[in-house]
């Protein structure tokens, strides 16, 4: 398996990028935001990648980030959703709102993405929510931008009870099932207190 390569980058497009390794050029297909993060052409890279073998083709898959790969890796894992669908996953979407939308059970946001449908955005929830470790369900809340001091005071909350040892689904429903009747002026400690009673 070729886990990744490593020269000039000859040419690059939205989608897909040449790369020249010791005089043989290799086509990889690439989400959007590896594109972005690619040098200029002429410039030496390298790309993470992902060897697919089918009968009737070969073809590679290419990341910036180890987060990225191993992302297409696992939406790849889900029955029904083929490489170039998770492919076009990651084009869609960024990493952080990806696992966001997988964490919250967010399927309208995930099945934005072109080519993805509802049914499909479900899949994806319901297989991955579990694969996904807690540090990354963590750093999918955390990293949420917090519009108002309630996100912010909710988002704090469920971080609090996570690091108490709750799966990340749990600490979130705790939560919302507990906000209707936390009066407006309460803490963050309030809240923890109400959605452990």
């Amino acid at each position: 398996m070729i886990t990744f390569l490593e020269g000039v980058l000859v040419e690059k497009q939205p989608g897909r990028a040449v790369v020249n390794v010791g005089g043989v050029g290799y086509e990889v297909f690439i989400p959007l935001s590896s594109f972005e993060r690619l040098p200029p052409e002429g410039a030496a890279c390298r790309v993470l990648t992902y060897h697919h073998v089918r009968e009737d083709a070969q073809e590679l898959f290419g990341f910036a980030t180890e987060g990225e790969r191993r992302l297409f890796l696992l939406l790849y894992s889900v029955s029904g959703v083929g490489p170039r669908t998770a492919l076009g996953v990651l084009g869609g979407l960024s990493v952080r709102d990806i696992k966001k939308a997988i964490a919250e059970g967010d399927a309208k946001r995930l099945a934005t993405v072109k080519g993805l449908g509802r049914k499909t955005a479900e899949k994806i929830i319901v297989e991955l929510r579990d694969k996904l470790t807690e540090g990354e369900m963590m750093e999918a809340v955390a990293s949420a931008e917090p519009g108002s001091a309630e996100e912010l005071r909710t988002r704090d909350a469920i971080l609090a009870l996570i690091s108490l040892g709750y799966k990340q689904a749990d600490a979130m429903k705790m939560v919302k099932d507990v906000l209707p009747g936390v009066p407006a002026n309460a803490t963050v400690e309030d809240l923890v207190r109400r959605a452990l009673a």
